[in-house]
């Protein structure tokens, strides 16, 4: 058995200090140790998104990474996106183009979004489906999706829906 490591991490604007086994990945860490259950376990190998979460600001799938990798610095997860209990635009956007229907991608789908939205604010529906290659879901046919990205580029989504609605947590 591996000796374990303290590390420190920011997560939603929260500091952790933790002992944590070498091997144990973001992932198992984000959602065994911190509760962050909106961080899911798809396909372990970095090809579905679901795991989908921000290290730094950028977009890292965190079933691939070791929690000791993300030692000193600051991880946002789809419950870290709300604020005061309103959803972030983005969230919001999901919910009013219905950008989802079994919710599984939801989350992944959410974060890749939000980092594509961070580096290029007034993206093209092609930039939008290039930008979340990499993001499967299985039920839709991304339109609703896309959609939902270009509505919160765009501003035209209301912020009427608290954060106990839908976060896009499963």
């Amino acid at each position: 058995m591996a000796s374990s490591k303290t590390i420190t991490v920011d997560v939603d604007d929260v500091s952790y200090t933790d002992n944590v086994e070498p091997r144990l990945l973001l992932v198992q860490y984000l959602r065994e140790r911190l509760g962050k259950t909106g961080t899911l376990i798809g396909c372990d190998t970095t090809n579905c998104g679901a795991c989908t979460v921000h290290l730094d600001g950028v977009s890292v799938k965190s079933c691939t990474m070791f929690a000791v990798q993300a030692d000193g610095h600051s991880i946002t997860t789809i419950e870290g996106l709300a604020r005061d209990g309103k959803l972030a635009p983005l969230q919001q956007a999901f919910h009013q183009c219905h950008a989802l229907q079994c919710g599984f991608c939801t989350p992944g789908m959410i974060m890749q979004s939000a980092s594509l939205l961070n580096e290029n604010p007034h993206p093209t529906e092609q930039e939008i489906r290039d930008g979340l290659e990499g993001n499967l879901c299985r039920c839709t046919g991304y339109q609703n999706i896309v959609a939902a990205v270009q509505a919160a580029a765009d501003g035209t989504v209301s912020a009427d829906s608290d954060a106990t609605e839908t976060a896009g947590v499963a």
